[in-house]
């Protein structure tokens, strides 16, 4: 038997436990492929089923080639759309353009990819499943349901003309971002504080919440496009920051960056970066799983400090009116470092 064969067969017979993963989004599956890939035994319970629309910015910015190389995912984007300008408005009109380098792509394709890449791996993917917290379950079911004055939206555009790439637009009553994404289309997802409920529902909820947040000049612009009404979805019962929950968590499950940051995919994937090694230990025996996850939130917290530290802040001027009425003045004046800010949140 060739040595190299030997030394690979003597790591994954060193691999002692199997790893469980509760959800299947973007940190889930990329932590899954990952650990798979080297020899570990996975087996992932996503709560639904693929494909599925969900409710995110479809806007990645920020995660680097090292970080996908290292997850083995960097082939599922290759197909998404390349973004690079963007705009910034509020109410009253333009606020700011800048330079963000991105990448446009649907969370029904991009979660298609990434599973079937899990399935190609030999992991075991189990949908219409739910797993309770427990030893060798590495927790990433999302945004634990918590009290919230938030609601988030979204849905796909067609025949939307766009003036940049990625357009974002703030109101006292919420923010909402555009993204191109494939095959022409935009996404259209925006965060905002809860109202009485207008009866509306669909996209119909969508173009009613935008006037209520005096994004007028949008809402008459969607309302002449081709709105998908199977794209829309809609979610409710969350808090962004750091999450409670089990021991071993990642992606949303353990922390959920302010949305109009536009970082949140990126995070989901460097999440799963920082628990891989962890989770290896764990397989391997080298670590207990409490040793595991602590090694885990440990890396997490020190990575994205200070990006938490600043999008918090940011968000927290965005919906006072107070604050965003500042925030306007400065960009308007040229005083705002707006592209500083963004690598804060990178």
């Amino acid at each position: 038997m060739p040595l190299a064969w030997g030394a690979a067969l003597d790591s994954l017979a060193s691999l002692k436990h199997p790893i469980s993963i509760a959800g299947g989004g973007l940190a889930g599956l990329s932590l899954g492929i990952a650990l798979q890939s080297r020899g570990v035994s996975v087996t992932l319970h996503e709560a639904s089923t693929y494909p599925r629309h969900r409710v995110c910015g479809e806007f990645i910015s920020g995660v680097g080639e090292e970080t996908l190389d290292a997850l083995g995912i960097a082939g599922c984007l290759e197909g998404a759309t390349r973004l690079q300008s963007v705009c910034w408005s509020d109410p009253a009109g333009k606020l700011a353009e800048l330079q963000a380098p991105g990448r446009g792509i649907s969370r029904w394709k991009l979660d298609e990819l990434l599973q079937r890449r899990f399935l190609a791996h030999g992991g075991t993917l189990l949908t219409n499943s739910r797993i309770p917290a427990a030893s060798g379950v590495v927790w990433a079911a999302g945004r634990p349901r918590q009290p919230s004055p938030w609601i988030g939206l979204k849905c796909h555009a067609r025949n939307l003309a766009m003036t940049h790439d990625l357009e974002m637009f703030t109101s006292p009553g919420g923010y909402v971002g555009l993204a191109t994404i494939e095959e022409g289309k935009v996404n259209i997802c925006g965060l905002f504080k809860q109202r009485r409920s207008t009866g509306a529902k669909g996209t119909g909820l969508l173009l009613a919440v935008l006037r209520g947040a005096s994004l007028n000049a949008l809402a008459d612009r969607l309302e002449g496009a081709d709105l998908e009404e199977s794209s829309f979805c809609g979610v409710a019962g969350f808090q962004t920051g750091a999450q409670e929950g089990p021991s071993f968590r990642i992606g949303d499950a353990a922390v959920m960056i302010p949305p109009f940051t536009g970082n949140g995919m990126s995070m989901a994937f460097e999440s799963a970066e920082c628990a891989l090694q962890p989770a290896l230990n764990y397989a391997s025996g080298r670590s207990s799983w409490t040793e595991a996850g602590a090694a885990a939130a440990a890396v997490q917290a020190d990575r994205f400090r200070r990006r938490m530290t600043t999008a918090n802040l940011l968000h927290r001027f965005l919906l006072n009116p107070a604050g965003l009425k500042l925030l306007g003045a400065l960009a308007r004046s040229g005083c705002l470092p707006i592209q500083a800010i963004l690598h804060l949140v990178r």
